[in-house]
Formats: structure tokens, C-alpha cells, sequence
């Protein structure tokens, strides 16, 4: 429990130096996520793979990390992406990495070439449009904290609610301690936080506000199911170890990252 607090409190540190910096610190912040992240994922799916880990788990963490600079960077006006170019790329990107499976010779090498592109998918973007909600004319390092807020909020309501009243299963095969009842009071919480943020910070809409309360409520829930659903297909408790007590990045970020891309729907959609 004191190394949990220890960690808790250190991480917590980082967060808000990250987030109250500036638009650079910001940046890379959430830069390390995607970079850790993605380096997590690697040691996950290549688990079982014989040969050449360590080089696959550089691939997978370097074709992240470029995405998130190069289009995090435009976002922060920094410099400008030719979108032509980025389409181009994708199918030369292909190539390349086909050619490195080629000469690796491992086991599985198409679904080696799909996780490539998984860790962009599932980290790089979810979090480069989280430098889209958080930066326009200006950087808003308000409504990052808030966003984070409502997962949190969520998460700690549904762990209060399941361990005093939690009887029902929500689904027991992939995490067998989450319940509705747990799910319910996590969603209440998030309602509750969001309504209270309306109040605080005014660069969303009351409506906004409640609509990504919702998508905290149910998207937190299932990132954590299908971050837990990928570690018990390869039978590992925790995607890592860089947070001593916490386990690893994608243990901590991936209720928040499954939700980004519904956030940033919700804000597109609803006025």
C-alpha cells in the first residue's frame, strides 16, 4: 500500500507538471505514453514470438513515436504536414516493414505487420486527437485534466460501488471483479464530476459536458476490458512495470485512451 501511494503520488506530479507546463511539456508527456505505451504493447503481442523481439518491439515503438511527432507537431503549428505525402507514405510504410518481416522469417508475419499498425491505431491517434481537444488558437490544459477526471472519476466510483455492493458480474470471463453494480455508481460519478466541471470551466456546453460524462462511463470500462482481454491472451498480469505498484503505462492510460476518440466525436456532434 505505500509503494501504491508512493507512486500514486509521484505520478500525479508528473500529470499536472505535464499538463500546467505548457503546450511543450504537454506534448511530451503524452508523447512518453505513446512511446512507453507502444513499447508495452510490443513486449504483449510479441510474447511468443522466438525470433528478433527486441527489434520488432523498436519497430512497433518508432513507427508510433513518428506518427505522434509528425502529426502532433502540425496540430501545434509547429511545422506543416502535406497530407498527400502522409497517404503515400502509408503504402511505402507497408513495404518497408513487409520487407523487414521477410528477412526476419518469423512465425506469424502478416499479423506481425497488422501489429505494426496497431500500436499507431490504438495509441498514436487516439492520442493525437488529444492534442486537437486541447490545442487551437491557444493551449487549454483545462479541459486535458477534466477529461482525465471524468475516467478517474469513473473508476474510483465504480471500484467504491463494486466493493460495497457489487453482486453481478459484468464480465466475469475477461475481469472477473467488475460489476454492474460496480459499472452503474462508476457511471453516476462521472455525471456528478462532469456536471460540477460545466460550472468550472466554460469551454464546453452543460449537454457537452453530460455526453462525455457518458462516454467515460461506458468507454473506460471497456478499454480496461480490452487491455485486460489482450494480457490474459498471452498470461501476463500487467502490461508492465515502470510504475511500481501500478504496473505498467497501458495499465494506467487505457481506460483514457479507448475514450479520446469518442471525446473528440462527442465534441465534434453535440452542441
Amino acid at each position: 500500500m505505500r509503494q501504491r501511494s508512493i507512486t500514486a503520488f509521484f505520478f500525479a506530479l508528473v500529470m499536472l507538471g505535464g499538463i500546467y507546463g505548457g503546450p511543450h511539456s504537454f506534448f511530451l508527456l503524452f508523447g512518453l505514453v505513446a512511446v512507453i505505451g507502444a513499447w508495452e504493447l510490443g513486449n504483449l503481442v510479441y510474447k511468443h514470438e522466438d525470433a528478433h523481439r527486441e527489434l520488432r518491439k523498436v519497430l512497433i515503438t518508432g513507427l508510433t513515436a513518428v506518427v505522434y511527432i509528425w502529426i502532433g507537431g502540425d496540430i501545434m503549428h509547429w511545422w506543416t504536414m502535406n497530407p498527400f505525402l502522409a497517404v503515400a507514405l502509408l503504402p511505402a510504410v507497408f513495404g518497408l516493414l513487409a520487407t523487414v518481416e521477410l528477412f526476419l522469417a518469423g512465425k506469424t508475419p502478416f499479423p506481425n505487420l497488422g501489429i505494426y499498425f496497431l500500436s499507431v491505431f490504438y495509441l498514436a491517434v487516439p492520442l493525437i486527437l488529444l492534442l486537437m481537444i486541447a490545442y487551437g488558437e491557444q493551449y487549454y490544459p483545462n479541459r486535458v485534466l477534466a477529461l482525465l477526471l471524468l475516467v478517474w472519476t469513473n473508476d474510483t466510483g465504480a471500484y467504491l460501488f463494486g466493493k460495497k455492493w457489487g453482486k453481478t458480474k459484468l464480465f466475469e470471463r475477461i475481469s472477473p471483479n467488475k460489476t454492474w453494480e460496480g459499472t452503474l455508481g462508476g457511471a453516476f460519478f462521472a455525471i456528478l464530476i462532469s456536471w460540477g466541471l460545466s460550472f468550472l470551466i466554460h469551454d464546453f456546453t452543460l449537454f457537452q459536458w453530460l455526453a462525455l460524462s457518458v462516454v467515460a462511463a461506458i468507454g473506460s470500462n471497456v478499454g480496461d476490458l480490452v487491455e485486460s482481454m489482450l494480457k490474459r491472451s498471452v498470461g501476463v498480469k500487467d502490461s508492465g512495470s515502470i510504475m511500481p505498484g501500478h504496473g505498467g503505462i497501458l495499465d494506467r492510460f487505457d481506460a483514457f485512451i479507448f475514450c479520446l476518440p469518442f471525446y473528440w466525436l462527442v465534441l465534434q456532434w453535440v452542441s
